[in-house]
């Protein structure tokens, strides 16, 4: 007996970017966000820090995987669209962003828009 398939699907991935790369009308996600306390709160090391000496951690976002249009870029901040509508601010120096690639992130944005309308 003989099978064959072709399968047409392809993968995508979404690329680490800088943020001087980023332009108008990119599709970007988070992917991950630092965040930074006092070193005289750290309770997680026995090691003594200055007390002037933040201590950054990075952590997974919320918003992962969560699509944006880009609308305004100006370093070291990126303004850009939710599906709702509403606009949210990215601080590079604090957000990981990755830009989706552009049939992706197009389709997906269509498909947010359309699910949003109908509730």
């Amino acid at each position: 007996m003989r099978t064959t398939s072709e399968t047409q699907s392809a993968t995508n991935v979404a690329t680490r970017v800088a943020g001087e790369d980023i332009q108008k009308g990119d599709f970007v996600t988070v992917l991950s966000e630092i965040f930074e306390v006092p070193s005289f709160l750290w309770n997680c090391s026995d090691v003594s820090l200055p007390p002037d000496e933040p201590v950054r951690a990075r952590f997974l976002s919320t918003a992962t995987g969560t699509p944006y249009k880009v609308t305004v870029v100006c370093l070291p901040f990126v303004y850009a669209k939710r599906t709702r509508g509403s606009v949210a601010c990215f601080d590079i120096r604090r957000h990981e962003l990755v830009r989706l690639d552009r049939e992706s992130g197009r389709s997906l944005w269509k498909l947010l828009r359309k699910k949003k309308k109908k509730k």
